[in-house]
């Protein structure tokens, strides 16, 4: 399902138009970003919970060059944790 396919099935369910329910999406996506370069967590009761998780710097290889080190810098990168409700219904 893309983000047009998803915004088109919003505005079918809620009676709204496809205009408005892709500016709602994009406000409710724009304000998890936000949320999430603050590093704070975004939890949607029933649905599950964003958060920013964190990776050390680690030692990686080359792919061009096996024989040749690279350091790979820590970074933080978003997370998804999906709550009972969906994990159920997907079950």
């Amino acid at each position: 399902m893309t983000k047009q396919d998803l915004v088109a099935a919003a505005a079918n369910a809620t009676g709204v138009t496809k205009r408005q329910a892709s500016e709602v999406l994009e406000a409710l996506l724009g304000t998890i970003t936000k949320a999430l370069k603050k590093g704070e967590s975004v939890t949607v009761t029933g649905f599950g919970t964003f958060r920013v998780s964190k990776r050390a710097k680690r030692m990686g290889v080359n792919p061009r060059n096996p024989e040749e080190r690279l350091q790979i810098p820590a970074m933080k990168l978003p997370a998804f944790k999906a709550g009972k409700t969906l994990k159920d219904a997907i079950r």
